[in-house]
Formats: structure tokens, sequence, C-alpha cells
């Protein structure tokens, strides 16, 4: 399993979020505590939006905590929203294309999780990517599909609906040619004015996300933990819920229970 961590609000220094905290997401590469795998070292990523409507990107295949650009680029830029991964793979390769996040156009996204016996079904799974969007498939993840997949469903008109209708397209694969848990994710995704998560699964575990209002930094922080030990404030995504932020304000829905089966 991986982390992550998402910002949106005031111009910040990315470090506020990924590098300075007790509990930051790099060191969350080396000793998280809400996930199996206490360590994400296949590689990292950072998505930032800046003066131009599409993110500037940053990924490799290091573990986050032993690569000085990233630290100085995280040191040294500031911006209003950003997306940040550190990876632990499920089985796909080590490479620079399989690193969160992705991006296409003015989106980027990221996950964490897992689609049951994605690697049985792989080619199955990609036959559903237009000729149009397959130029976009560089590697070979469950998660980069997942974003493939809702950019066709519409993401630009629906962005709910249609990283929801991605989710459902490769569970509805599991079932049919996989294996249990079919379906095991957190994600989120941005267009540089808006931020969204997920919290979903097939069975009764799904994968943490938190999210906290800071009046300081006048800004959301949307993390899979929070990023002091013990720190007050951070509220828990519910299993089987969608955030939506924009501004100073968060929408949270629930999705379809017949679609998914969510833990509590």
């Amino acid at each position: 399993m991986c982390r992550w961590a998402a910002y949106l609000g005031a111009p910040i220094f990315i470090e506020d979020l990924v590098s300075a905290p007790g509990h930051s997401l790099i060191e969350q590469s080396r000793q998280a505590t809400e996930c199996k795998t206490a360590t994400n070292a296949d590689g990292f990523g950072l998505a930032w939006y800046a003066e131009r409507p599409e993110p500037g990107l940053y990924r490799d295949v290091f573990p986050a905590w032993s690569d000085p650009n990233l630290a100085a680029l995280c040191r040294t830029v500031k911006s209003h929203a950003f997306l940040a991964h550190v990876r632990a793979s499920t089985g796909a390769a080590t490479s620079r294309n399989n690193c969160h996040p992705f991006a296409h156009g003015r989106w980027s996204f990221m996950h964490n999780g897992q689609i049951g016996g994605f690697d049985g079904f792989r080619r199955r799974a990609d036959m559903g990517v237009s000729d149009a969007l397959y130029p976009y498939r560089k590697g070979a993840t469950d998660s980069e599909l997942l974003f493939l997949y809702a950019l066709e469903a519409g993401l630009d008109a629906d962005p709910v609906g249609a990283m929801v209708a991605a989710h459902d397209a490769l569970r509805e694969l599991s079932i049919t040619h996989g294996t249990a848990p079919h379906l095991r994710s957190s994600a989120a995704w941005s267009d540089g004015r808006r931020l969204y998560a997920l919290r979903l699964s097939s069975d009764a575990i799904a994968p943490s996300v938190y999210y906290r209002w800071s009046a300081s930094r006048q800004g959301w922080a949307v993390v899979s933990e929070p990023l002091e030990i013990g720190q007050g404030g951070w509220t828990e995504l519910p299993a089987g819920h969608v955030a939506v932020f924009e501004g100073d304000r968060v929408e949270v829905q629930e999705l379809v229970r017949s679609a998914f089966q969510a833990s509590a």
C-alpha cells in the first residue's frame, strides 16, 4: 500500500506537508503507521499547480527520503494545489512511469489500493481505453488505468461520477476475471481549482483518508495519515464516501451502496 498527501488553499511551500511535519509524507515513506506496508520506497512523485492550468510533474524511482532534488523542490516551490505520493508496489515494476501522480491536461490523480487479480486481466482491462487515450498509457499499474477510465467516463463534466464509474468498471472486471478483494481504494484528484478524495472498498477494509482545515494556512490538507502523531483536528473520511474541497468548504457525499460494499 502507498501513502499520499494533497493540499488546496492559499499558496504554501510544498515542504509544509511533504517534509516538515513530524509525521510528514517523507517520514511515512520510512515508517507508515496505518497501512500493512510500513515502508513505501518504490518511488515517489509530485504534481503541483502554479501559473498554468496544467500541473507540473516530478517523479522518480528512488525512496523519497533519499532524493535531494525532491527536498530542494519542496523547500523552494510554493503552490495553491498539489498532490504528493510515496509508492509501495503491489506488483508492477518500480519505474518512473508507474510512479504517481499521473497527469493529463489540467487533471492530476493519485491512488492507494488494489484491484484484485489485476495482473491476470490487465490486457483485457487495457482494451477498455479508447485509441485516443491509449497513447497516454505509459505504465502498467491499475492506478494509471483507473485514471484513464475516469477520463473516458467524462472527468471534465462529472469529476465524481466519472471516477466512481472507473472504480466500478475495474471492480466488475475483478469480479469476473480476478480475485478478492476486488477493490480497495483511496484516491485524490484535482484540476487545480477543486480537490477530490474518495475512500472505497468491496470488503470491510478501506484505505484511510483524513482531512483538516488550517485557519493559519487558509487551506485543506487531505492525507492518508495525520501529519503529526496525536494531532487533533483531523476528520476521517468515512468509507464509501467522496469529499469535494473548494475554497474553505468541503462537501462529503455518500456513494451508492449497491455499487460498493463499504466499511462503516
